[in-house]
């Protein structure tokens, strides 16, 4: 029981995000963990207790990613399992981590005291303590910052908009911090509610700096097409399947009208390649880039721009590919290309296959089809568009890590997150879009995640949902360019403000335990 009881209180832990959304099970099941480390007599056992919580909780809330390999063909679908297992005996080395910390800089029984139980200042430092696990997993090894904890409160919007001052990952450690003064309740009534004013004084201060919903635009604003053709993961690899996905996007992309629109088309959608200059081998299945961009700009207006997902190509001197860009295009309407956007953040094992020469002998294979490696872009980046002025771009899991998804040297319209979410199951689908609504508040931007078949979604500047294409359909969303925020504090100051959070918590957690 010693061993199972924080696996089990993981498990809970991970009922809080979507599509589950139990978050007062979540919080009672940290609650519980956090005692657990409070009691145990050694660093060693506290930090086995963060383990074993976090495997738990990663091995629940990533079970999704089992889904991805199904529609893998090097590797059977059942090592899916093995993975998302695999991945959670990593992941729980934060909390493990977090559990360390808590137990050596706030337990009682780290001072021998075995009689104390936690009080406020305990509370205080296992957010601090949150804070500093919740970074790390979100930027060491290339980072994965799948589902932080303040992801919760998405549906909360007076709760999600203190992300609007302080960040994501600090919201993470409030909403830890909240969790463990539960267990001073008994004892200290009114430390609590002074502790719980000073943990939650941020959620007030944003509720002050909310800004109410933008006034409708006019009949001639620009305006956005995002097109859910509804194919599926294994379609689209052929020249027989493109023409049926062009079709489909073709009927679904609509008629340019008076007002200007921007096309926006998913991840990967388009086959053929579509910049000019590569060898001529290269064309030979699909066509040729001016037919393929002809094709697009055939749909658009005189004022109109189509964003589309496609693949890239990078060659060294001796014409031989070197890597390819997961990419986003700008076709303009004379069908020439205004601009290309290279995925950044790539995903160990779907994008690239690290060590491959150790791990191709093992039979391993990355999920993204083809052996060619994609490569990083320079990171986020806003380029121009007609009128529609300056687009920023984050393809896929890009969008999930706060603090990296604008440029720092020209704040776009809005954000666009083409993506694929055939990989992601039921699950990950919905927790995808949750943190693309959380990338929207804590930025002051529109969020547009367009996918193949579902979810897609046009998110406002307050993270509110205006139109969403549902899952495993065909559908268009029509709507007005969302109006964007001014820059918010946490856009200007970025996981700085992590940071100060986290110092701030153990600060007033030493004043506490000195008085």
């Amino acid at each position: 029981m010693r061993f199972l009881i924080p696996i089990l209180l993981g498990a809970l832990a991970a009922t809080g995000f979507a599509p589950l959304e139990l978050v007062p099970l979540m919080i009672v099941a940290i609650a519980m963990w956090l005692r657990i480390v409070h009691d145990v007599p050694t660093l060693g056992r506290a930090m086995l207790t963060g383990w074993l919580f976090g495997v738990g909780h990663f091995t629940v809330n990533n079970n999704w990613i089992q889904h991805a390999f199904d529609y893998q063909d090097k590797m059977p679908p059942v090592l899916g399992y093995g993975a998302a297992v695999g991945l959670a005996l990593y992941l729980a080395i934060y909390p493990m981590i977090t559990a360390g910390l808590v137990w050596r800089l706030a337990s009682p029984r780290s001072r021998g005291d075995t009689g104390t139980p936690p009080g406020v200042a305990f509370a205080l430092v296992a957010g601090a303590a949150w804070i500093v696990g919740e970074w790390l997993r979100s930027t060491l090894f290339t980072g994965y910052a799948w589902d932080p904890l303040a992801v919760v409160w998405v549906p909360v919007q007076p709760v999600a908009w203190v992300t609007t001052l302080i960040g994501t990952y600090a919201l993470s450690g409030l909403t830890v911090a909240a969790a463990a003064l539960l267990l001073t309740v008994p004892r200290k009534p009114l430390a609590l509610g002074l502790a719980s004013v000073a943990v939650l004084l941020p959620v007030p201060l944003a509720a002050l700096s909310y800004r109410t919903p933008a006034a409708p635009q006019p009949p001639g604003a620009p305006r956005l097409r995002v097109v859910q053709p509804n194919i599926d993961q294994q379609i689209h690899i052929s020249r027989d399947d493109w023409r049926e996905t062009s079709a489909r996007l073709a009927a679904l992309s609509g008629k340019p009208g008076r007002a200007p629109r921007l096309l926006m088309w998913p991840e990967g959608i388009v086959q053929p390649y579509l910049e000019d200059g590569y060898p001529y081998e290269w064309y030979l299945k699909f066509g040729s880039p001016q037919a393929a961009r002809r094709q697009i700009a055939q749909l658009l207006g005189p004022n109109d721009q189509a964003l589309v997902g496609g693949t890239a190509l990078m060659f060294d001197a001796a014409d031989e590919v070197s890597e390819a860009g997961n990419s986003v295009f700008v076709v303009r309407p004379d069908a020439r290309l205004a601009g290309r956007y290279d995925k950044a953040h790539l995903v160990p094992g779907g994008e690239y296959l690290p060590m491959r020469a150790l791990t191709e002998p093992l039979g391993l294979a990355r999920l993204v089809a083809g052996d060619i490696d994609f490569g990083s872009g320079p990171g986020p980046r806003s380029i121009d568009v007609g009128v529609f002025g300056p687009i920023g771009f984050q393809v896929c899991y890009e969008i999930i890590f706060s603090g990296e998804v604008v440029d720092p040297a020209k704040r776009p319209r809005l954000i666009f997150n083409p993506s694929n979410d055939s990989w992601f199951g039921s699950w990950g689908t919905v927790q995808f879009v949750a943190q693309a609504r959380m990338r929207a508040i804590e930025e002051g931007l529109p969020v547009v995640h367009s996918t193949p078949n579902g979810i897609s979604v046009v998110v406002g500047a307050d993270g509110a949902v205006i139109g969403t294409g549902p899952r495993f359909a065909a559908a268009a969303i029509d709507v007005p360019i969302p109006p964007a925020h001014a820059p918010t504090p946490f856009s200007r100051i970025g996981n700085w403000a992590a940071l100060a959070v986290a110092l701030l918590l153990l600060a007033a957690a030493r004043v506490l335990r000195r008085r």
